[in-house]
């Protein structure tokens, strides 16, 4: 929101062992929900979420994982399956109340490690947050006692990496205050698949798409403010295998539309009316031949993705544009690669925010050197997002 205080208490939502093996819950299958205990303090005016995730082992690309009926027919023995869907969802008292399309995040040495040098992937050393305000389902657990924060992956196999920072604002001007929630309207995601392989080669889709609205009020010291949450996401994966499965085709498509808009007694909207939207494109091209050598293999990869966002929070509207093109050869015996080529371009467009103005970046490597490391506040015209 524009001027928003900063929180007055952020509780970690995290392994109570951390000190022994790390703070993050370990998610090792969709089954496998992790939660904590908060007792939510009764003067309480506001809640965000604020959510982390990453994503390792047999899911670390989830994104171009084949179903399983896929590998089960083909005598595969990968453990990189379960489809390439994938849904990080928060829960209250078992109740669902967000869920997000992670962004694809490619961690340094994925893919194809040659990319990644000196540059690294959108998001893989600073990993996207996501924020769920949980201040319409404050009337679910302003009564003293303790609630239960949930999280899990639907469809996820072994494994995710998963905490969050409960931010909360108090009422200094009261020691209680008075909530409500009056609209929860969260249906399941809807989700369907469709395959069509022979043997090594074929298709498959996957379309879901989903939409909540949270309302709730709370009366403080400062008003009685109703707070409205909607978040609407639509996903579309295609992958391919042709060539007897050497060529693989992955075209992922997610957009993501989330609204909060606050108004107080007379409907008015004085204090604040966000909206956001995002986009993440990726396609990503790899054939596999024989090397020039034996027991050795040539991977030739194209990757394409980018995060886009709009964000308007009454301060002014910021565009992000944030696109990464690769393309590359490694020549590989077992897990070592012994030759290989590799090029990668970037460009970071920000523009907008509350003062206004642009930065540019335009960024691209060969075999492992910046070639280009540009910066720019010159607003050029605009892109499309």
């Amino acid at each position: 929101m524009a001027n928003e205080s900063p929180a007055d208490l952020i509780v970690p939502i995290s392994s109570s062992d951390g000190y022994k093996k790390g703070f993050w819950f370990v998610i090792n299958s969709e089954s496998d929900v992790h939660f904590k205990e908060v007792r939510f303090p009764l003067n309480t005016r506001k809640a965000v979420l604020e959510l982390y995730v990453s994503f390792h082992g047999n899911d670390e690309f989830w994104y171009s994982n084949p179903p399983n009926s896929y590998i089960r027919v083909n005598n595969l023995t990968t453990e990189r399956g379960n489809g390439a869907y994938r849904e990080v969802f928060v829960t209250l008292d078992g109740r669902v109340v967000g869920s997000e399309i992670p962004f694809p995040v490619v961690f340094t040495g994925g893919i194809n490690p040659l990319f990644w040098n000196p540059v690294v992937a959108i998001g893989a050393f600073d990993l996207p947050s996501y924020d769920f305000d949980l201040s319409p389902v404050l009337g679910l657990v302003l009564d003293g006692k303790p609630h239960t924060i949930g999280v899990g992956v639907s469809d996820g196999i072994s494994f995710w990496l998963v905490d969050a920072n409960l931010h909360i604002w108090l009422d200094g001007g009261s020691s209680k205050v008075i909530a409500k929630s009056t609209v929860y309207d969260n249906p399941a995601s809807s989700i369907t698949r469709e395959e069509e392989f022979q043997m090594l080669d074929g298709e498959f889709h996957i379309k879901a798409k989903r939409g909540t609205l949270l309302v709730g009020w709370v009366k403080w010291s400062g008003g009685n403010y109703t707070t409205a949450v909607s978040q609407e996401f639509k996903f579309h994966n295609i992958m391919s295998f042709e060539g007897n499965g050497t060529v693989k085709t992955v075209n992922q498509r997610v957009k993501v539309k989330k609204e909060v808009k606050v108004t107080n007694e007379l409907g008015s909207c004085p204090v604040c009316h966000v909206k956001i939207k995002r986009r993440y494109p990726m396609k990503m091209i790899s054939a596999t031949l024989p090397g020039s050598k034996p027991d050795t293999y040539l991977a030739i990869t194209n990757v394409s993705h980018a995060f886009l966002e709009r964000h308007d929070d009454g301060g002014g509207e910021t565009n992000v544009y944030n696109k990464q093109v690769s393309d590359g050869w490694m020549e590989v015996k077992d897990h070592d690669v012994l030759s290989g080529g590799s090029v990668t371009n970037q460009k970071l467009d920000c523009r907008g925010g509350e003062f206004g103005g642009c930065f540019i970046w335009k960024v691209s490597a060969v075999d492992g050197k910046l070639v280009k490391n540009d910066t720019s506040s010159v607003c050029t015209s605009l892109y499309v997002n």
